[in-house]
């Protein structure tokens, strides 16, 4: 990989498009060059990175010429068009999207737990797991290698912001719809089914066969992928809440040997990305507001489930687009250039 890569955003007008511009700069990762890709419409605008103007060109078949790393966010459909592509023209591609992760061939990386997966880059694309998959391994992790982690309960609670820019807009237009007199059987609803001002959706993703939902099933498969542990345990309930961003998840794990509360909140200590925030005594435990634009997640609320042996119950907060994203794509790219 060269020292100072010629990187290629795909998606770079997007949410996570700009968040992955701005943790090049908060990681101070080398780039050579820098090519910003979108769609015909946002063709020709003007992006400035480190003080330097940069054109958007349109994402194409030929936009690949001497890309070292290309970060496609941009959706799963174009993903499968163009990230082949782009891998073909010799880019390493680090993919935000669903569509690889489930791939053999494809690793599927949280740099903090499993880096080595990116020694066999066979189709050249490296994938981004889920933010609530990342969120929720990021405090499983240093448990799993302590005591052996056997199955995971869990429930999530997803800001509007997994939902877009458009999700945002819903709760903010539907909270001051609310406020002033509007009834929520009234409110407009473009991007949810329900209203989800005042309100909280158990419903993130389409319905699959058994009644869970593809994002529940995505923490089941990417956990089992990203640990290496095909035999793992998994339930979850995903819940869209009425917070602009940051994921939290409450977590019930259970592992093969008894962990104590003690030794995991110095586990977490020490872990870098997790930062403890569990002191009940003085009301301290981790709220979204507390990560939004933060790079590490929090875990608090750590005790001894009362009703599985050898099991931690523990609640984990993440800044979905951050962590839950931008930030482990370009954490990735950062372990491609150091070797």
């Amino acid at each position: 990989m060269n020292a100072n890569p010629t990187i290629a955003i795909a998606g770079a007008t997007g949410a996570v498009g700009e968040e992955i511009l701005q943790c090049l700069i908060n990681l101070d990762v080398p780039v050579g060059d820098l090519k910003l890709l979108a769609s015909a419409r946002s063709a020709g605008k003007e992006i400035v990175f480190k003080g330097k103007p940069y054109i958007i060109e349109e994402l194409t078949e030929h936009s690949f010429a001497g890309v070292d790393i290309a970060f496609f966010s941009a959706g799963g459909s174009l993903s499968e068009k163009f990230a082949p592509i782009a891998a073909a023209a010799g880019a390493i591609v680090i993919d935000n999207s669903s569509a690889f992760r489930m791939d053999d061939q494809v690793p599927l990386v949280v740099p903090e737990i499993n880096p080595q997966a990116l020694k066999n880059i066979p189709k050249g694309i490296v994938a981004n797991p889920n933010c609530t998959t990342i969120i929720s391994l990021m405090a499983l992790f240093p448990l799993h290698e302590k005591y052996g982690l056997k199955s995971i309960i869990a429930s999530s609670y997803q800001a509007v912001s997994g939902s877009g820019a458009e999700g945002i807009a819903e709760l903010e237009q539907q909270t001051k719809a609310v406020a002033n007199g509007t009834a929520l059987e009234d409110l407009e609803k473009n991007v949810y089914l329900h209203p989800i001002a005042c309100n909280v959706i158990p419903h993130v993703d389409v319905f699959k066969e058994g009644g869970y939902t593809k994002e529940e099933l995505k923490m089941l498969h990417e956990s089992r992928k990203i640990l290496s542990l095909p035999e793992l345990k998994v339930t979850c309930t995903c819940v869209r809440v009425p917070v602009t961003r940051s994921h939290s998840v409450s977590i019930t794990a259970t592992f093969a040997n008894k962990p104590t509360v003690s030794e995991a909140q110095g586990l977490f200590a020490r872990y870098p990305g997790i930062q403890l925030c569990d002191d009940i005594e003085n009301l301290v435990y981790p709220m979204p507001y507390q990560t939004t634009l933060k790079q590490d997640c929090l875990v608090g609320r750590i005790r001894e489930d009362l009703v599985l042996d050898n099991s931690l119950a523990l609640w984990v907060v993440g800044d979905q687009v951050l962590k839950g994203a931008a930030l482990n794509a370009v954490q990735i790219a950062q372990k491609l250039i150091s070797g």
